[in-house]
């Protein structure tokens, strides 16, 4: 079973450069403006993960009464999923969901 340790802080986005608030309901871990994300845990949280690529978003599934943001990462190539956000670009979204 995974372990989560609650981060939620804001920082600047690695790929898009904007500044990030924090999202004051969970952890925020992933960019709402561009959806990148960054490859920092292993479990939720954690930073434990020494990859530290960045996390492109190439699509997205239905998850409960939301969607998870697949993503590759650009550097080990793994896959990784994050729930979507309330304050994610909507548009963005509706653009991974058509590459399904």
């Amino acid at each position: 079973m995974k372990t989560f340790n609650m981060i939620d802080e804001s920082f600047v986005c690695e790929k898009c450069g904007k500044k990030v608030k924090k999202l004051g309901y969970t952890a925020r871990d992933h960019c709402p403006y561009c959806l990148y994300s960054k490859h920092v845990d292993i479990n939720p949280g954690d930073r434990n993960n020494s990859c530290k690529g960045m996390l492109k978003p190439i699509g997205i599934e239905k998850f409960k009464d939301s969607f998870k943001i697949i993503y590759l990462c650009e550097k080990c190539h793994k896959t990784h999923k994050n729930i979507m956000a309330k304050d994610d670009d909507m548009n963005k979204i509706i653009e991974l969901s058509k590459r399904a």
